[in-house]
């Protein structure tokens, strides 16, 4: 009998698409949140297993975004088909929405959701959106993608109506709508922590976490090679250290920013804003910190809280 999964849906993604895909062997399925270090990690798996800095394409050629509607389904597969290298493929949907296949390596990366919303505002700031609106409404039409959608915004109407940084903010905090409609919120980042966790012992599931990407690089880049049974030559690590690290990144950002040949951003080079902690303590009075606590308990046990905000290991392993 087949399993049984929620479908993750909204004009811009659509998890069924993974019902449908062909998997094969050694297929490595990188599974985050929205600014948990997904680009970081396809880079990674990237100098891993062409164990070279030099990519002959842009990264999303290598590692498309499967469920997300800046492709149609068929252009993903088709992509993907004709691929001969080990394939690494991105996704957003927490892990009850995917297939749990065998085949495949899932690597789950976790990050201060806090540290997650002040990126991601960077991040939607940054977004050329008559360029991106246009990506989405030649995949599905103006039926799913209609004037006035939340996720669709329009130019004029946001520059003459500015929210500030801690309305965005609260704004992320409180949103309540369904998770399997709109993931990009503090309840929807919390939930994908929450499905890792459950799927934690299995043996293809792989856990990583910003801080410890950010503390020690080499100890995460080799501890992720040694979990796909990825060899790297001795002589070969400081040139692979030396590329994925985010400065080297954000100078390589037109070919290694998501889809920036479609035009996206305003600045591909500031898609990589600067990639580090504690942001979120500018506009943080202990009343605010107060607030937010209270709403993250409201969403998750403390054990998960703990390890979505220190990276710490949570006991119910």
């Amino acid at each position: 009998m087949s399993e049984i999964r929620p479908r993750y849906f909204s004009p811009l993604f659509d998890s069924s698409r993974w019902d449908r895909f062909d998997f094969r062997h050694g297929d490595i399925v990188i599974c985050t949140p929205a600014k948990c270090g997904t680009t970081w990690t396809q880079m990674i798996c990237a100098l891993l297993i062409f164990q070279t800095p030099k990519l002959e394409k842009p990264l999303s050629e290598y590692s498309p975004w499967l469920d997300m509607h800046l492709r149609t389904e068929q252009e993903v597969y088709d992509l993907l088909g004709a691929q001969n290298h080990r394939r690494f493929i991105k996704t957003h949907t927490p892990m009850d929405g995917l297939p749990m296949n065998d085949k495949a390596t899932f690597i789950c990366v976790g990050r201060d959701p806090r540290d997650a919303i002040i990126s991601l505002m960077h991040h939607v700031d940054n977004m050329n959106h008559e360029a991106f609106n246009s990506a989405v409404e030649r995949v599905i039409g103006n039926a799913l993608w209609p004037q006035g959608h939340p996720d669709k915004v329009d130019p004029e109407e946001a520059a003459s109506m500015p929210e500030t940084m801690e309305e965005k903010f609260w704004k992320w905090v409180d949103d309540d709508q369904p998770v399997t409609e709109r993931l990009s919120t503090l309840r929807g980042t919390i939930h994908h922590y929450q499905q890792t966790f459950l799927k934690a012992g299995l043996e293809n599931v792989f856990i990583m976490h910003y801080s410890a990407m950010k503390t020690d690089l080499e100890g995460e880049m080799r501890r992720l090679a040694t979990a796909l049974q990825i060899e790297v030559p001795a002589g070969l690590w400081p040139e692979l250290l030396e590329a994925a690290r985010f400065e080297s990144m954000r100078d390589n950002a037109s070919r290694l920013a998501p889809d920036a040949v479609k035009g996206v951003w305003k600045d591909a080079n500031a898609f990589f804003h600067s990639g580090s902690s504690g942001y979120w303590k500018e506009f943080f009075t202990p009343e605010a910190l107060d607030r937010y606590k209270t709403r993250a308990q409201q969403l998750a046990e403390p054990d998960i809280l703990r390890w979505a905000h220190q990276g710490s290991i949570p006991q119910i392993w």
